[in-house]
């Protein structure tokens, strides 16, 4: 069984019930619970008319879903995977909590994209059996799951979580804790520099994307990349990534702040380095 709570945890949830796993999810609040059920539905029904699934497939999905408002009903659950916001101090809250409500040999797993997860693992009596499962935006979607092991986790933690994610058909890669693991590590940095180029004026918008999608065969560029993940969200995992490792590529550039600070956060606002409609 398996818990979730927040926006990525519609998708995981999703994912996981659609690959056989019962799942229980945690809403303190039942009007948003019943707003994740309707968007998992949803997802579902459009499936089913693109003919991707059948009808029965959507509603044998839907049965294996269930909604609670109290964390205690996670004390038959062996796998729990937290979603909620990116802040340290929640998350190792939610874990002391999780800790004392959970079967011993239950895996406590972390979505998070960049916060470090020995400090979610220290707030517990079971450091061992706390990793990180990185699920990508949308998760039934996406085809890769970062497992992200810290000092403390066990190899028969790590060893479950790869067998968990080979179930749901993703391709595993395994990172330690550090910042920004793999992909963050890799693509934050890039789409840093990309804000800075533009603001020396190296190139316009148009040709620094335009460059990246011909010349090296990437489906969007850098800056329209940013625009769809939102500015607020990449200056945040920049902040922590630059906080935790003081690497002057995770340094968020004036430019982006102005432009968080106006508003501009890119599709979700309307306007970012492109406008939207």
């Amino acid at each position: 069984m398996l818990g979730f709570t927040g926006v990525m945890g519609s998708g995981i949830s999703q994912l996981c019930a659609q690959s056989g796993y019962q799942v229980v999810g945690f809403f303190r609040n039942e009007n948003r619970a019943q707003k994740t059920l309707a968007s998992i539905n949803g997802f579902l029904t459009r499936s089913v008319e693109k003919g991707k699934i059948t009808n029965q497939n959507k509603e044998v999905t839907l049965s294996r879903i269930k909604t609670t408002p109290s964390l205690k009903s996670f004390r038959d659950c062996d796998l729990i995977i937290e979603t909620v916001i990116e802040n340290l101090e929640v998350k190792k809250k939610l874990f002391t909590e999780l800790d004392e409500i959970c079967p011993k040999h239950a895996i406590l797993a972390t979505n998070t994209s960049s916060l470090s997860i020995i400090d979610m693992a220290m707030s517990t009596k079971r450091p061992d059996k706390v990793l990180g499962l990185h699920f990508f935006n949308p998760a039934p979607v996406m085809q890769l799951l970062e497992i992200v092991k810290t000092i403390a986790t066990s190899d028969e933690t790590i060893d479950t979580g790869k067998a968990f994610g080979e179930s749901l058909g993703k391709t595993v890669v395994i990172a330690r804790d550090s910042p920004g693991y793999i992909v963050n590590n890799l693509l934050v940095p890039y789409l840093l520099n990309a804000i800075r180029m533009l603001d020396a004026d190296v190139a316009t918008r148009e040709d620094i994307d335009t460059a990246v999608t011909l010349g090296l065969n990437y489906p969007m560029g850098p800056l329209a990349v940013c625009d769809f993940i939102g500015l607020d969200a990449l200056l945040f995992v920049a902040n922590i990534m630059y906080e935790e490792s003081k690497d002057p590529r995770c340094a968020a550039p004036p430019l982006l702040r102005k432009m968080v600070t106006a508003g501009w956060l890119g599709r979700k606002s309307g306007k970012g380095f492109y406008k939207y409609e």
